[in-house]
């Protein structure tokens, strides 16, 4: 009893681990059936085009609808290069699915190739397809109709200055606007104001002006006597200290009088004693109603004003009439502050523009950093090549099809006799920067047989040639290298001292070789550029982005 009541209690505690193993078998075993129950193939409408002439190579994958289906994506056809993926068409039936999507495919050099398999996931598992032979034939030429010419050889053109005419006639126009502002806010005569004319006036004039308008005021109907006086005493001080030359605006009323009594005994004022006792007399009114609060009648201070004026009148009869030489000084004196005023316009225009070109150049600074403003208005010849209009092409045989912020132009290259027999042709194109470091080179080379190449050979002669120019310290690294189409390759790269050309100085530099091949062919990239160049950096960047290489000869 004992031995049987321990076998239940061990199949009562297996039991739960037995289920649980056979719902995992259960579910791989419909994963895998699944799977298993999933066909992929692949097939093409015709296996020889022309250049230029499209195929449509279509995926058919049936598979349960439950499971998900990535197809290919981007450029895994190379060497054949996909124009077109159409949109998957789906049809269902029960519980399968059937999937179809076709790809236009094309190629432009003649010759004969291969499309890779193409890896379809299903549910994350891969499916291949078969390869298939592509032949691309020439168009044919009928050479007795259509004459053959050689191939022109490469002129020289003028160079576009279109977009530096664009951004002369744009900084033109900002500089055009600042000068309109500036003169119109500076430079300008503007209108005067009643003011800056009442200003202008000869003093006698200006003093009978201002009479009239204080007599036209309301102060004496708003009982405002202490504004009148003091507005009536200030026009006659005023007049006689720009007239009489009399330092009447600072003095009080006996130290005034007495000062004009004494050029009238002096012979420089030839006024009437009645005029002077007139005149005190009103000042004294003038001073009580100021200091004193005193208010006299309205009538009184109409008198006044009309005393004020005539003083004003008898003041300028009794002048002496100017001299040649005082008009000539007071004309000189008026052309000078003419001038004053110019130059103070001139001096404040200047230091507004000063401070708007420092606040945009502070913003700018700001904004983009230091070294790019710098490099902006003083230039910079690798941020000149970022900038500028890059050129896609394709270089050699077989080609490399790179994106380059100059052309690359063809090199003449002379083999070592030692290699000429192993070695069918190299064809070499190259752009060297007339400033600092930057250069990319291209070769494409064809061997006289139709041989796996070997990287690290032609990669050590490359490096050994560094150092034969004069460069020091190379350090090495390797990496492998994809390009946008998926064609695998070897990345050497490094850094190292390098020597300018026509010069003994050495300079830290950096340098990236990509090297790519197949039966009988070679084919490399070249960079070398100045360390602690970001514009070089982002140049080399966007070269590497465009590699693209032919995967048979």
């Amino acid at each position: 009893m004992k031995r049987n009541g321990l076998k239940y209690g061990i199949e009562k505690l297996t039991k739960p681990i037995r289920l649980g193993i056979g719902l995992c078998l259960l579910v791989f075993s419909v994963g895998v059936s699944s799977q298993e129950n999933s066909r992929v193939t692949a097939q093409i409408d015709t296996s020889t085009i022309r250049i230029g002439e499209q195929i449509n190579y279509k995926i058919t994958v049936e598979t349960d609808s439950l499971n998900i289906v990535y197809f290919p994506e981007d450029q895994t056809f190379s060497p054949l290069e996909m124009v077109e993926a159409l949109k998957i068409d789906t049809s269902k039936n029960k519980d399968r699915i059937t999937l179809q999507r076709i790809y236009a495919l094309t190629q432009f050099d003649s010759g004969a190739y291969t499309i890779p398999p193409q890896r379809i996931a299903i549910n994350e598992a891969p499916f291949f397809t078969d390869s298939f032979n592509i032949k691309v034939a020439d168009v044919v030429v009928d050479t007795t109709k259509q004459k053959l010419y050689d191939i022109k050889p490469l002129i020289e053109v003028e160079r576009n200055n279109a977009k530096l005419w664009k951004t002369l006639l744009w900084i033109f126009l900002g500089l055009l606007l600042i000068g309109a502002l500036v003169y119109w806010f500076f430079l300008r005569k503007k209108p005067l104001t009643e003011e800056e004319k009442v200003a202008l006036l000869p003093p006698y004039d200006r003093a009978l002006l201002q009479l009239k308008e204080l007599e036209n005021s309301r102060y004496l109907i708003q009982d405002e006597y202490k504004k009148y006086y003091s507005e009536l005493t200030s026009i006659v001080r005023s007049y006689l200290e720009e007239d009489a030359h009399v330092s009447a605006l600072e003095s009080t009323t006996d130290e005034l009088i007495q000062k004009l009594e004494l050029l009238k005994d002096a012979g420089e004022l030839k006024i009437e004693d009645d005029t002077l006792t007139q005149f005190k007399k009103v000042l004294k009114t003038a001073d009580l109603v100021k200091f004193a609060k005193s208010k006299p009648p309205t009538s009184v201070a109409e008198e006044d004003r009309k005393l004020v004026e005539n003083i004003v009148v008898k003041t300028k009869e009794a002048l002496p009439e100017p001299t040649v030489e005082e008009l000539l000084h007071d004309e000189a004196y008026l052309e000078e502050l003419a001038r004053k005023k110019q130059r103070k316009r001139v001096w404040i225009a200047a230091a507004s523009f000063a401070g708007l070109l420092l606040i945009a150049t502070i913003s700018a600074v700001g904004y983009y950093g230091f070294e790019y403003v710098k490099d902006t208005v003083f230039g910079h010849p690798t941020k000149e090549l970022l900038e500028k209009e890059w050129v896609a092409s394709s270089y050699g045989f077989p080609p490399v099809e790179i994106e380059t912020p100059k052309v690359l132009l063809r090199q003449e290259v002379e083999l070592p006799p030692e290699v000429r027999e192993s070695i069918k042709e190299v064809q070499v194109f190259g752009y060297r920067s007339a400033v600092g470091l930057f250069t990319v080179l291209t070769t494409s080379t064809t061997f006289a047989e139709a041989n796996d190449p070997d990287f690290e050979k032609p990669i050590e002669q490359l490096l050994k040639s560094f150092e034969q120019q004069g460069a020091r310290n190379i350090i090495t690294k390797q990496e492998e290298f994809f390009t946008k189409a998926g064609v695998q390759g070897l990345k050497t790269f490094g850094s190292g001292k390098f020597k300018i050309p026509e010069s003994s100085e050495l300079i830290r530099g950096k340098y990236a070789v990509l090297s790519f091949g197949g039966k009988g062919f070679m084919q490399q990239i070249v960079i070398t550029w100045l360390d602690g160049d970001d514009y070089a950096e982002n140049i080399v960047e966007r070269i590497l982005a465009s590699v693209n290489v032919k995967t048979q000869a």
